[in-house]
């Protein structure tokens, strides 16, 4: 069944920027390793979904679609208002970059998970955050 763009709308307008499943459970992992963080900092640039700031290190949790997860096998499967959709991805990558670079500038380490990563290998990712706190 083909959904009106009033559907559309609203079912997008649902898509959160943050408290996402797989960040709520990255977060909770990260929580009952007695790691504690702050969430979502507004005076960082790319207001990163964990942020450790005297560790200067920044976690991201990125979604497939918005974040063009393989971006060059995945933008042929969309089918519908292909020119907004393609465009908006492409300029979220290259701003993850653009945040990536300024906060590695700044001597911030960036961390950036895929959904899937952490939906099937949550324990793993955390893993890394530890190691890289540990590091610093």
């Amino acid at each position: 069944m083909k959904k009106t763009r009033e559907q559309i709308s609203y079912n997008m307008s649902r898509v959160k920027n943050k408290d996402s499943d797989i960040e709520l459970k990255l977060r909770a992992e990260l929580w009952n390793r007695g790691i504690r963080y702050r969430k979502n900092a507004t005076d960082i640039i790319g207001k990163p979904d964990i942020v450790f700031k005297g560790k200067k290190v920044a976690v991201f949790c990125d979604s497939e679609f918005f974040h063009g997860y393989d971006w060059d096998n995945r933008k042929n499967d969309i089918k519908s208002n292909r020119d907004f959709w393609i465009r908006k991805i492409e300029r979220n990558m290259a701003r993850d970059q653009e945040v990536n670079e300024s906060l590695e500038a700044d001597g911030w380490v960036v961390l950036r998970f895929w959904g899937r990563d952490i939906k099937s290998n949550c324990s793993e990712c955390a893993d890394l955050i530890m190691k890289t706190l540990n590091e610093r």
